[in-house]
């Protein structure tokens, strides 16, 4: 409806649906929780171990360390010009979400800061800092903000460069990463490394979950005995799609399933078992909703 309106109508412009409360206060909740963790992080495990994270959060350490100022102020200052650029090229509401996650961040870290730290071992607080800060910094994306204001700059960037978001991202975190041998030493460095590895894995899980759906695309002859199975032994709605061969010209019956990464091994042994010349293509999900993805009862 909405395009047949922009289509006759000039003046037509879209709107964006409101949040509920409930989902509202989820969303702050979320982003509280996460930047709490992620200030747990860096004052209790990593800062005063001298191990350093990429981005915005890895220069606030290393200024703040030079300068001896509380780094609550840097991870303010540094992010500001970010969260203004944020405004203009993604949106009002990612730029307010953004401020208002960094804010409890740097009140976050101004509160820890004369916490004794848990640990003095550097393996250990790169491990546990890199886990309690991915996941900390997963649960603010999930609410719609940020911490780290260099995926804006990345994504500014893309527009004008042949390089993808995460390449540019990457390029900045391994310069700004190497930064930590200068100024604290090259263990520190390397330890920064894994406690970046870890906070990156635990980001994606974070964001992604556990249970990780994967999509299912096959072609088979053997489409209607699959498209069986995979309800009666997986529990699982299959989708036929129809399918040209390019070369050929054939018409092919394509399924098309989403199951979780759990189930992944029993699919593959059902087409394997029913067609072994079959086609199977299986890639991640990050998100499902809606239609029929519930798990049916399987006997």
């Amino acid at each position: 409806m909405a395009n047949s309106l922009a289509q006759t109508d000039p003046n037509f412009q879209a709107k964006h649906g409101k949040l509920t409360r409930q989902k509202f206060a989820q969303r702050i909740l979320f982003m509280i929780i996460g930047t709490i963790l992620v200030a747990v992080a860096l004052e209790i495990f990593l800062v005063p171990n001298h191990i350093i994270d990429g981005g915005i959060v890895g220069i606030s350490i290393i200024v703040s360390h030079l300068s001896g100022i509380p780094i609550g102020i840097f991870l303010v200052l540094l992010n500001l010009p970010f969260v203004i650029l944020g405004y203009k090229q993604i949106g009002k509401t990612f730029a307010i979400s953004t401020t208002f996650s960094v804010i409890l961040m740097s009140i976050g870290t101004s509160m820890l800061h004369s916490v004794q730290a848990f640990t003095a071992d550097p393996l250990l607080a790169a491990v546990f800092g890199g886990i309690v800060l991915g996941i900390g910094v997963g649960l603010v994306i999930r609410s719609g903000g940020s911490l780290d204001g260099t995926e804006i700059v990345a994504i500014v960037f893309t527009k004008k460069s042949p390089f993808s978001v995460g390449e540019i991202v990457m390029f900045f975190n391994l310069f700004i990463l190497a930064s930590a041998g200068f100024v604290f030493s090259w263990d520190r460095a390397m330890y920064s490394l894994i406690a970046y590895f870890i906070a990156y894995k635990m980001i994606d899980i974070t964001i992604e979950g556990l249970d990780q759906s994967k999509s299912v695309w096959i072609i088979s002859d053997e489409y209607a005995a699959i498209g069986d199975s995979i309800t009666s032994r997986l529990g699982r709605g299959v989708t036929y799609l129809k399918g040209e061969g390019a070369y050929t010209g054939d018409e092919k019956k394509v399924i098309f399933s989403v199951i979780t990464r759990l189930e992944e091994a029993k699919l593959k042994n059902i087409v394997e078992e029913l067609d072994p010349r079959a086609f199977l293509a299986i890639g991640n999900i990050h998100d499902v909703k809606g239609g029929r993805f519930k798990k049916k009862d399987i006997h």
